[in-house]
């Protein structure tokens, strides 16, 4: 594989010198919400909108100067200060890489920003989550512009903060609050791998700048370790195995939530952070690249399998998050040859799962915040915007020929069985069980008889939620195909992740392709026949055993108790036991021993003269005798 990537220049003008206000203009936005709290309550939600656009704006400016270089000149240093004097400056790395992460987060995030606008009309405490939803915008975007591994850490920690907060933004909800606490504590594990490798990469190669990191020709024990832990760190802002439990749970939080941190852009961390750290997950034969790919094959699967059993409308589409991360994780596994089509799923996947989960929020608006699939049917007719935007979403993500989800999807898999055929082959499984579980949802929820309450009013939702749909349906429309063909995602890429040998062609008729679509079309026709075609029960039913395996998301909580809660408590008990029995018992012993003896001795003193003078006496007697016998001797 090719290893060049174009060296860094320095650059203080134009828009990329300026481009340290895509992060600005969120943070400020964030700030004034927050600190003046109240007193924006009418307009904070507009000045939230504002800040996102002026973001979205700035860098598209950045985008068109970027591309107006040549190729070995499209990586661009901006440098903002000394953050430790001597050992780490803080900076911005403009290059292809960062830039589209930029106008994902930026661009979609602004169209979710404006949904929300709707979405939130009737919430008391509006201003504060657009004030959220700015601090993770602007999080996000240092995560991806920084320079050196230490930004990345802040803003991976600020974006972990601001998850926190929106997903328990509903604070009078237990459930919000558990969740939300949860996702905290799940993704501190993956931290802390992150955080160790970064000490690792400074004591090893003493510096974090990812420009002055150049790529290992083999992989030693210390290198191996850099690569899983960084690994480690990805699976859990990515929710993959084995640190995929919070996801599920975390769609508690508002529907533009889910839309904006776990489908489209937070979610997707985990992928910026292999690509980026390139470095370490290919020399030749890496084991940490390997166990990349492995990760992301087991995740899409799991994630499929969960998708299948989910009535909650949102926790089916979290199920489909996890395994559309997976397959992003599983092109990235493959290095060069994999890269760009990892990062074109990760665009095109921002653009129709924010779509799905927009429109499921659109449903659940029409429906009275109702949740449960098996409450729905028959709102095509209702709902005539939401369903047309959503079956475009669902037609990409099921990878229908010549939408998004069909190009960027299927060249990781070709990629896949080119250069790891079992997972590759795996990858297919994992594309027909797609195509059930995401038709199951279109059936249930849009044909069929209504099955909702009498109290129900089904309704489209206003303009400034279906707005955005039509945008985001556009993108998972006719993005992929701009983005595949003629390599211009991989030729525009290369500088930043550098390309493959030879650049990959797609492939309308190859096996694995063909083969994905048969199972695809089997895996609709069955949803069709078991949801679609026949009536779907108000009630859930009782399944069969891998049918219970999946509504509890293949026990994934289940196992992190006995491996980690429970141990954890008996620890803990027996370190309260030892405290109390062990410690305080000493302790306390010695106390009530030295008090009862006293207590014993104060006894002989009764306070009469004679008393004690018949004990000097007594005393006197001994001592003589002792004298006497001590003479004798």
């Amino acid at each position: 594989m090719e290893s060049h990537i174009a060296e860094i220049a320095q650059h203080t003008g134009g828009v990329i010198g300026l481009s340290w206000l895509m992060i600005a203009f969120p943070l400020v936005g964030a700030f004034v919400l927050l600190v003046f709290g109240r007193f924006t309550n009418r307009w904070g939600h507009l000045l939230g909108v504002a800040m996102s656009l002026a973001s979205f704006a700035v860098a598209v400016l950045a985008f068109f100067e970027l591309v107006g270089f040549g190729e070995e000149q499209r990586r661009r240093a901006v440098h903002l200060y000394e953050f430790i004097p001597g050992m780490v400056d803080m900076g911005l790395l403009i290059d292809p890489l960062s830039i589209s992460f930029a106008l994902l987060i930026t661009g979609v995030g602004s169209l979710i920003h404006i949904y929300s606008i709707g979405y939130m009309s009737h919430d008391e405490h509006r201003r504060r989550f657009f004030a959220y939803l700015n601090l993770f915008v602007a999080a996000m975007l240092l995560l991806v512009l920084a320079d050196n591994y230490v930004g990345l850490f802040i803003g991976w920690e600020g974006v972990g903060l601001a998850s926190y907060l929106l997903i328990g933004f509903w604070q009078f909800k237990p459930s919000a609050a558990v969740a939300a606490k949860k996702a905290f504590v799940v993704n501190r594990v993956g931290d802390f791998g992150l955080l160790v490798g970064m000490f690792l990469i400074w004591t090893t190669f003493g510096t974090l700048a990812f420009g002055e990191l150049q790529p290992i020709t083999s992989e030693n024990p210390t290198t191996l370790a850099i690569g899983l832990l960084l690994l480690l760190g990805a699976c859990g802002k990515s929710a993959q195995l084995p640190l995929q439990s919070w996801l599920l749970d975390a769609m508690e939080g508002p529907t533009p939530v889910s839309a904006l941190i776990h489908a489209a852009t937070m979610v997707t961390a985990g992928v910026y952070l292999v690509v980026r750290s390139g470095a370490f997950f290919f020399p030749e034969g890496s084991g940490a690249a390997l166990a990349v790919a492995i990760v992301g094959a087991a995740t899409l699967l799991a994630g499929a399998i969960i998708g299948c059993a989910k009535d909650d409308i949102k926790k089916g589409l979290a199920g489909s998050t996890m395994s559309q991360i997976g397959y992003m994780m599983l092109g990235a596994g493959l290095g060069p040859a994999g890269y760009a089509f990892a990062i074109g799923h990760l665009i095109t996947h921002g653009f129709f799962k924010a779509d799905l989960f927009l429109g499921a929020g659109s449903v659940m608006h029409g429906m009275n915040d109702e949740v449960d699939m098996r409450k729905y049917g028959g709102l095509r007719k209702l709902m005539p915007i939401t369903f047309a935007t959503f079956f475009i979403g669902y037609l990409a993500i099921i990878g229908f020929p010549l939408l998004s989800g069909y190009f960027t999807k299927d060249g990781i898999i070709e990629t896949a069985v080119h250069h790891q055929p079992i997972l590759g082959w795996l990858a297919v499984l994992g594309a027909g069980i797609t195509g059930f579980y995401m038709s199951r949802m279109v059936f249930m929820t849009f044909f069929g008889q209504k099955r909702w309450a009498d109290d129900a009013h089904p309704h489209e939702s206003p303009s400034v939620m279906t707005i955005p749909l039509m945008i985001l349906s556009l993108g998972a429309l006719g993005l992929g195909a701009y983005l595949v063909l003629s390599n211009r995602l991989l030729l525009f890429l290369a500088p930043a992740v550098g390309r493959p040998e030879e650049l990959p062609a797609f492939h309308f008729t190859s096996t694995p392709g063909l083969a994905t679509l048969a199972l695809v079309a089997v895996g609709a026709a069955f949803a069709w026949m078991r949801y679609g075609r026949a009536e779907v029960p108000s009630v859930q039913p009782r399944g069969s055993f891998l049918t219970t395996f999946a509504r509890r998301d293949l026990y994934g909580d289940a196992l992190n108790e006995s491996l980690f809660m429970r141990p954890g408590q008996w620890l803990t008990r027996l370190a309260v036991y030892f405290d109390n029995r062990g410690i305080d018992g000493i302790v306390n012993g010695l106390a009530a021993g030295i008090g009862g003896s006293s207590g014993r001795l104060r006894r002989i003193q009764t306070g009469f003269a004679r008393t004690y003078a018949l004990s000097i006496l007594i005393g006197a007697a001994l001592l003589t005798g002792a004298l006497l016998l001590v003479g004798n001797i």
